[in-house]
């Protein structure tokens, strides 16, 4: 009887330890649209849709892909691959930016530095909300003049 306690207490605990030991999947894995109403733009000038999809790309890498529909109907698609690290990674097919430097402080959150042709761009705070079902993006941007400026943008959760 003394030996069968231990194995059980042992049995009972490592489902648990188990599953503790994996981390829980990011929040901001998915795909998100942006609630093109909301953004600080005049309605013509908006695009009909934006989507981001953020994706594990294999070992330690992220992948994300950005779907903007413009308003004459075009599309624009950026993708890139990275380490979330803060390491610069080329980014392909977006208007604003070549590079890109991206890390994950906590669940939920990811911060971007975005440059192009060696230009400093935007910087770009990502936040899942608590229900996992909304995002919203801080952007941190300069003026041609050099006075700084924010915008949020409010994205929900396609998938």
């Amino acid at each position: 009887m003394k030996i069968l306690y231990p194995v059980l207490l042992f049995a009972a605990a490592w489902p648990a330890a188990s599953s503790a030991a994996e981390p829980a999947p990011s929040p901001l894995l998915g795909t998100w649209a942006v609630d093109t109403s909301r953004l600080t733009m005049p309605p013509a000038a908006r695009p009909k849709s934006v989507t981001i999809t953020y994706g594990e790309a294999g070992g330690d890498q992220w992948s994300t892909r950005v779907e903007v529909v413009l308003p004459d109907g075009n599309k624009v698609e950026a993708l890139s691959t990275y380490t979330p690290d803060g390491t610069p990674t080329p980014v392909t097919g977006n208007l604003e930016a070549d590079v890109a430097a991206t890390r994950l402080p906590e669940p939920g959150v990811m911060v971007t530095a975005l440059a192009l042709k060696g230009v400093p761009g935007s910087m770009r705070t990502y936040t899942v909300s608590a229900d996992g079902q909304a995002m919203t993006e801080t952007v941190v941007f300069f003026t041609r003049e050099g006075t700084p400026g924010m915008r949020t943008n409010h994205f929900t959760r396609v998938k």
